[in-house]
């Protein structure tokens, strides 16, 4: 399934070729699982401050309208990937894909590299430096690649956050970077549960003292990383456990709201 929308219309030539011009949007991406979405809340704050940041001054789309435009889209699809783009104040693109795999995925190898996201903290259409870098790792034989930053400071991997285990605590990086929806999640839920964690600022170097890594995002909220760099992780298993653990733990919400008359 393959379906995509802005505001409520199947785009013709003209409008889609407006979407690939416009420069200044931003994203954000979901699974829906029986009509919700964990984190809804989230997503819709991430696109309020996306907007109120990229658009000043201008009238976004509001949340009854997103989940409006999101429901349209699904076509009563239960279980689907979406991914909704703020393309300007003005337009709101929604394009509803198969849903992600939920079978374990394999454990990825990554290495570092220095890059810095562009407004780290938005989810924003500049991506070609990620995806570029993503790249680049996978012909030089790794999985993915770890950002840090030219201050030394570990940041995120390329669509993903970066969490770690140094035998005792939940590690998360401290520095300029995504607060992933998943990873504010799991956070909330590691400390409902009284999982000792902390955020600090880590290099290259802390890596050594480290025992497991994974990576986290909306599609895989624990995804083993077995290596960065030339330091593996032996004890990754009882990270992902403890991950995986809380991500149960986790309400989805319905994306459900009122659907256009006249899309």
């Amino acid at each position: 399934m393959t379906y995509v929308e802005i505001n409520g219309v199947a785009p013709g030539i003209e409008a889609l070729h407006r979407a690939a011009t416009m420069i200044l949007g931003h994203f954000t991406t979901m699974q829906v699982r029986g009509g919700a979405v964990a984190g809804f809340d989230l997503h819709l704050e991430r696109l309020r401050q996306g907007s109120a940041e990229l658009f000043p001054g201008a009238e976004p789309a509001g949340d009854d309208t997103i989940r409006a435009l999101i429901a349209h889209a699904l076509r009563g699809e239960p279980d689907a990937t979406v991914r909704v783009t703020v393309l300007s104040a003005a337009d709101v693109m929604v394009s509803v894909l198969e849903p992600g795999a939920d079978t374990p995925p394999p454990p990825i190898r990554a290495r570092t590299i220095v890059y810095e996201r562009e407004l780290p903290h938005l989810k924003h259409r500049a991506t070609l430096g990620l995806f570029h870098h993503a790249a680049e790792a996978r012909r030089a034989g790794f999985d993915d690649v770890v950002f840090t930053g030219r201050d030394g400071f570990l940041r995120e991997g390329s669509v993903w956050n970066l969490v770690l285990w140094d035998g005792a605590r939940v590690v998360w990086p401290d520095a300029p970077m995504l607060a992933g929806v998943t990873m504010r999640l799991l956070r909330g839920e590691l400390g409902a549960a009284g999982v000792p964690q902390i955020s600090r600022a880590l290099t290259t170097a802390d890596l050594s003292g480290m025992t497991g890594a994974a990576a986290v995002n909306s599609r895989f909220p624990a995804r083993p990383i077995s290596s960065v760099d030339d330091v593996a992780f032996p004890g990754t298993g009882a990270l992902t456990e403890v991950l995986e653990n809380a991500w149960c733990r986790v309400a989805r919400q319905d994306i459900q709201g009122p659907v256009p008359d006249t899309p």
